[in-house]
Order: C-alpha cells, then sequence, then structure tokens
C-alpha cells in the first residue's frame, strides 16, 4: 500500500502546484473513517481507496480527482456524510464524491434493479463531470485486482459478469484500453476458467518454444524495414490477451491452432504523414489482408482514437496486426479520455467529446424498467461503430447494422418521431433499409407522423428502442384510459341512484388507486371488474351482480378511426372491417380485441369479458384478408394486381402458402374501406380467368 508521503510525492512529480494540505487531509481522514474495517484479503479497508488513487496517478489526473479517489469509499462504508465531505474538502470533490457512491441502502429490490439504479446515478453523475467515471473504472480495477480473495464463487462471477458487461466497455468507449483489457482478462479468468487456463497455458507455450524469440524477430525487422525508408519508429510487440483470443475463436468457430493473428504490433512514429509513409511500405513488403484494414486517423473512433491498424501475411504466412500511430495518438489511445484531464491541462471537460454518453443519459429518462435500462446501456456500450453523413457533412456514429430510423434518433428525437422514409445516397429507401459505412443519409419526415410499433423489429440502438417504446406506452395509457372512461360512463350510467359528488374520490380510496387515471386504466385493463367498481362507487349497488357484459338496451362503445394500436387491436384471426358486426374481448392486463362477431375464436374466450363494440359514423378504412387460388402461368400475379388496384384498393401483405403444377394459393392483406368494398374486390377477383378461387378469411 502506498504511504501518505509517497502518494502526495507521486502527484507532486508531475503537477508541482497540487493541494498537498488537500491530499493529506484526504489520506488522514479515509484512514481514520474506515478504522478497523478489513478486506476480504485480510488487509486493511483503507489500502482500498489509496491504491484506487495510486492507479490514477498513473495516468497525471487532477489533485482534485486523487482526492475524490481517497475519499470514494467514505460515505459507502462509514458514517461520514457528503455534507461533511463538502465542510472539509469542498464542493467539487463532494460532488465527485457523491456520484461515485452506490446505491447500496435500496431495499426489496432484485439484483437487476439495483445493478440498474446505481448504474443510472453513476451516468448522471458521470454527465457532469467524466472524472467520476474515471475514479470509478480505477475503483473496479482494483477490486478485480483482488477478487480472488472473495470466498463466494457466486459473488466472485457475478462481480465479474457485470465487469465485463459495464465497466469493460465503458472504458473501451473512452479510450482507456489498458484498463478495458486488463478487466477482461480478470473476468474472464473468473467466468471461464477452463478456457482462461487453456488459452494461458497455449501462450505460454508459444513463448517458451520460441514464441518470444519470434516476436523479437518480426520486430526487428519491421523496425529495419522502415528505417531503410527513412522512417524513425519505435517497435513493441506482444501476443493478444486471452479473453480477446477467445473472442476471436467463439466468433470464428476455430480452434486455438487455428487463429492465425495471435501477435500484435505497434509502431510509433514522429509525425502523421510518417504514419501513412510506414503503412505504404509495409504494405509494399507484405500482403495484406483484404477487410482488416482501418483508418481512425482520418475518421477516428467516437471516443476520439486515433490510429492506423492493418494485418498483414508476414513471411511464415503468419497473420500479423500492426497498428502505426504518433506519441501524441499512443498517448491518448493508453490514456484515453484520461488524458484530457491530466493537470497540465486547462481542465476543460472533455464530456463533449463523447456524445454517446449524453445519448446514454437520455435512455436514463426513457427506460420503464431496470432489465430496459441495462439492454439499452450494453447495447450502447458496445456494439462497433459505422460511420455516416448528414446532407450537410455532419458525421454521425451508429452501430453496424443500425437504420435510417436509428439515424434519425440520432440526429434528434423529434427527427426520429416524425420519420417517414429516408434516402441513401440520393436513393429512396424504407426505415428498415441497413446503413453502410460512408453513406450518406436523408431522413424524410412528416408532422402527421409518429413512431410505429414495427420500428422496434429494425431499430437496434438503445437511444431509438427508447425513444420509441416511450411514445408507445403513452399512447398505450392514453388509449387504455379512453376506454376504461367509456366503461366507466357505462357503469355510472347502470347505478340506482344518482351519484355523490366526491363519489369517485371515494371510489379510488377503495380501490387503493392513486388518481382518476389509473382508475380508467384498471378498468380498461379490467384490473378490476365492473361490479367493483359499482360497489366502490356506490356500497351496495352491485347486488352481486358481477356484470360480465353490458346489458342488451346499453348504448354501444362507439369506435372511432379504429387502427391496429397499442389498447386497441384489430384481431388478425378474423380481420373485421367496417359493416362487419363486431365485439370486443378485454382481458387482463391487455388493450381491447376487436372480433367479427362470428370469430371462432370467441368460442374460446372464457377469460374474456365481452363488450359490445361498433363501428363510429366516421370509421373508414382497415385491413381484409383473402384466399386466392390463382392459374401457374405467366402474368397471373400481374393480372391480380391490376385487378385490385382498379377496384381502389392497396395489397398491404402478400404470402405464396401453396404451389403446384396448375395453380399456387396466395393470402393477400388488403387495405379496404368497408365491407362493401371488399366485397366488391372478391367479386371482380371472381370473374379474372386466372382466378379459379376467391374467399374471405
Amino acid at each position: 500500500m502506498l504511504r501518505q508521503y509517497e502518494l502526495v510525492d507521486r502527484v507532486l512529480s508531475y503537477d508541482p502546484h497540487a493541494n498537498e494540505a488537500l491530499l493529506n487531509r484526504a489520506y488522514v481522514f479515509s484512514v481514520n473513517a474506515h478504522g478497523t474495517q478489513k478486506r476480504a484479503s485480510g488487509d486493511p479497508y483503507f489500502s482500498h481507496p489509496i491504491q484506487v488513487a495510486g492507479i490514477l496517478t498513473e495516468l497525471h489526473l487532477d489533485d482534485e480527482t486523487i482526492a475524490t479517489a481517497i475519499l470514494h469509499d467514505t460515505v459507502e462504508d462509514t458514517v461520514a456524510t457528503i455534507e461533511q465531505i463538502e465542510h472539509l474538502f469542498g464542493a467539487n470533490v463532494a460532488r465527485l464524491v457523491d456520484g461515485v457512491t452506490k446505491l447500496s441502502r435500496i431495499e426489496a429490490q432484485t439484483e437487476n434493479e439495483r445493478a440498474a439504479e446505481n448504474l443510472r446515478k453513476f451516468l448522471l453523475a458521470m454527465s457532469g463531470d467524466i472524472r467520476v467515471l474515471l475514479v470509478k473504472l480505477a475503483d473496479r480495477l482494483h477490486n478485480m485486482r483482488t477478487l480472488h480473495h472473495i470466498a463466494k464463487p457466486e459473488k466472485r462471477r457475478r462481480i465479474a459478469k457485470e465487469t465485463m458487461d459495464i465497466y469493460a466497455p465503458l472504458a473501451e468507449r473512452i479510450g482507456m484500453y489498458e484498463f478495458m483489457k486488463e478487466m477482461q482478462t480478470l473476468a474472464f479468468a473468473q467466468l471461464e476458467p477452463e478456457a482462461y487456463e487453456s488459452i494461458t497455458r497455449r501462450l505460454e507455450s508459444l513463448k517458451t518454444g520460441g514464441g518470444g524469440d519470434r516476436i523479437a524477430k518480426i520486430g526487428s525487422g519491421l523496425k529495419l524495414l522502415l528505417s531503410r525508408h527513412g522512417v524513425d519508429a519505435d517497435i513493441s510487440g506482444r501476443e493478444k490477451h486471452p479473453y480477446s483470443i477467445w473472442k476471436k475463436m467463439a466468433e470464428r468457430h476455430i480452434s486455438f491452432e487455428q487463429l492465425s493473428d495471435i501477435m500484435a504490433f505497434r509502431a510509433i512514429v514522429p509525425t502523421e504523414e510518417d504514419c501513412y509513409a510506414a503503412l505504404g511500405h509495409i504494405h509494399r513488403r507484405w500482403p495484406m489482408v483484404p477487410g482488416r484494414f482501418k483508418d481512425y486517423i482520418s475518421t477516428p473512433k467516437r471516443n476520439g482514437y486515433r490510429s492506423l491498424h492493418t494485418t498483414v501475411i508476414h513471411a511464415d504466412n503468419s497473420r500479423v496486426e500492426i497498428q502505426i500511430r504518433t506519441e501524441s495518438m499512443h498517448e491518448e489511445a493508453e490514456m484515453g479520455l484520461a488524458a484530457h484531464w491530466a493537470y497540465k491541462q486547462d481542465k476543460v471537460k472533455p464530456e463533449t467529446q463523447v456524445s454517446w454518453i449524453r445519448d446514454l443519459v437520455e435512455i436514463l429518462d426513457t427506460a420503464e424498467s431496470p432489465e430496459e435500462l441495462l439492454e439499452h446501456t450494453k447495447m450502447a456500450m458496445y456494439a462497433d461503430r459505422i460511420f455516416a453523413f448528414t446532407p450537410k457533412g455532419e458525421l454521425i456514429q451508429l452501430p453496424k447494422g443500425a437504420t435510417p430510423i436509428d439515424f434519425a434518433y440520432a440526429v434528434h428525437t423529434d427527427l426520429g418521431d416524425q420519420a417517414v422514409g429516408a434516402k441513401i445516397n440520393g436513393r429512396v429507401v424504407q426505415l428498415r433499409a441497413p446503413i453502410e459505412n460512408g453513406d450518406q443519409v436523408q431522413i424524410l419526415r412528416s408532422k402527421a407522423q409518429e413512431p410505429q410499433p414495427a420500428w422496434l423489429n429494425f431499430a437496434i440502438t438503445g437511444k431509438a428502442l427508447a425513444a420509441i417504446r416511450r411514445h408507445l406506452r403513452q399512447k398505450d395509457r392514453d388509449e387504455t384510459q379512453a376506454l376504461g372512461r367509456k366503461i366507466y360512463d357505462e357503469i355510472v350510467s347502470r347505478l340506482p341512484a344518482t351519484m355523490a359528488s366526491d363519489a369517485q374520490k371515494a371510489a379510488l380510496v377503495r380501490l387503493k388507486l392513486p388518481d382518476t387515471a389509473a382508475l380508467m386504466e384498471a378498468i380498461a385493463r379490467r384490473r378490476v371488474t365492473d361490479a367493483q367498481v359499482m360497489e366502490a362507487l356506490m356500497p351496495g349497488s352491485a347486488g352481486g351482480d358481477s356484470l360480465r357484459a353490458l346489458p342488451p338496451q346499453s348504448s354501444a362503445i362507439s369506435i372511432r378511426g379504429l387502427t391496429p394500436g397499442v389498447a386497441f387491436d384489430l384481431a388478425e384471426c378474423c380481420h373485421p372491417v367496417p359493416g362487419d358486426r363486431i365485439v370486443g374481448l378485454r382481458r387482463p392486463d391487455a388493450g381491447i380485441e376487436v372480433h367479427t362477431i362470428d370469430c371462432p375464436v370467441l368460442a374460446s374466450a372464457d377469460d374474456a369479458d365481452w363488450v359490445d363494440l361498433s363501428w363510429g359514423d366516421k370509421t373508414e378504412g382497415a385491413t381484409g384478408r383473402i384466399s386466392l387460388e390463382v392459374k401457374n402461368e405467366p402474368g397471373a400475379l400481374g393480372t391480380i394486381a391490376t385487378i385490385i388496384g382498379a377496384q381502389q384498393a392497396n395489397i398491404v401483405n402478400l404470402r405464396l402458402d401453396n404451389r403446384d403444377t396448375g395453380f399456387h394459393t396466395n393470402t393477400i392483406d388488403l387495405e379496404v374501406h368497408d365491407v362493401q368494398h371488399l366485397a366488391r374486390v372478391i367479386a371482380a377477383l371472381r370473374a379474372a380467368d386466372a382466378v379459379n378461387a376467391v374467399e374471405r378469411v
């Protein structure tokens, strides 16, 4: 463990103007606060925050950050308070300590909920000052280094998984690759011990069997090649770390022996021009592996990382990965965002360089469950990136597989909500079309548009998914409450007398609901029965009647402009269209399903309340389904499409169900105005020579 004077001397060695008194006070306070507390290793507990501070001195961080590291566990694990920290060490240190502190006293929550709540607070603090993240990463790194002292295997695995899922990707996203690699290696040893042992044993075998000499030989040859062409390069080589090797083996479904690019070399050169010159000389000397060249100098990673990456086939037919960068690029690659918080900087907050942090904070506001928060956060941190451009040339970074809807939400939430289509490189495409590296994307928008449930099938970014789900949840609530209000009015009309003015307020108390909106939603989702509502409004009025269906004299619920939605669904089994006689099924915790009166599903709907429905006067438009038996001859499908178009109907889906020598059977979904419109389409199709039979399904 670092002694007090050793820690202070480390900071003064790179920052002679550091607040020495602040560091000394923090050291003494932490030692006294933690007192006789012990870690699982048996060491005094205060040794942990001191070692965390020591890790951060290697990054040359400022005195406030070092003091925060020393104090970061005092509020969580001792009787110290944030107010006390602020009084003794200032508002900045107190704010940073509070940001790192876990919410360890949350009760009655699942493991996911605790993890999500801690992550929520952590990300919010991180968005205000990135030094919170630097302290937290150093804290986690030291905990991983001492993880083997924890006796319970399940606890070690839980901490290792959290590190692999959250903290290693966070380190990678801010360019702290050495932190990331060490965390991954230590977590991998806990999560996959057999694979870890096997890979490390084989790597050691490579070294003892000449692997070390081989790395030195290739490195010397690379340095000689560049020096012959006037490029002064500092060359270093190593084997890739075990988790990286295991991940490649899993992704490529190959064995260790089949993995050819185990060695990686780094060439550090004086200037950016030398980077490209060195790359040219290397590619002229050894053949490049196609698809393995990356230029992160002209197009840096989102975390600011810059370097040239290439993989070549060396003389012994082995693949060798080479990274080429300048000294300043290397410093940022090693220290990542921490390089911008070194003592000598003007302490300009670097969060502007990591806009993905703002995306994560926006996800905090839209995720409804802990699982959703963790899912979206992992997506935002893990995904490999592609680069696309707006029409004005602004660079937008997205995960591989992203679509225009992801692009739209990355630009602005309002643009995503109103997206109706896109142009990629000037060509009109659907919102589900994949975006490739270097594409120019223009989003087509309409103020009449709103997020659609189908977007969830192809959006992949956490920001897009969270925004779509938030809108759909709100729409679901609005529609559900509107339905609940209609049913509520029906219930009120059944009361034997006029209810008192405060009856609804009293009913909320009896039903243990917070407000009117919750009551309407509970009615619509059948969380409370009609009889319970009646009894709550006017005790004694229900008379034991379950009221499972409204009486014949009750007026029907008018469904106006009904479309497939979240709270109201036109059933897929019978595809009702305006003009059909319809009935609704109301199941617990679900919206209304609208069925035709002769739908077979109704016979088995024992768990649902029946709701009397009718189409509103202005209702127009729905999807009807027909089945056609068509002659197997050229032009038959074109004839069918022409007939449907002539009848002013629109094909929204077509499926080939069966095909033989003479005929094939198709199922077609049609947008029609009403049941009479659908009947006209069917009649026109039956008159066609190409159609053998057609019927509604």
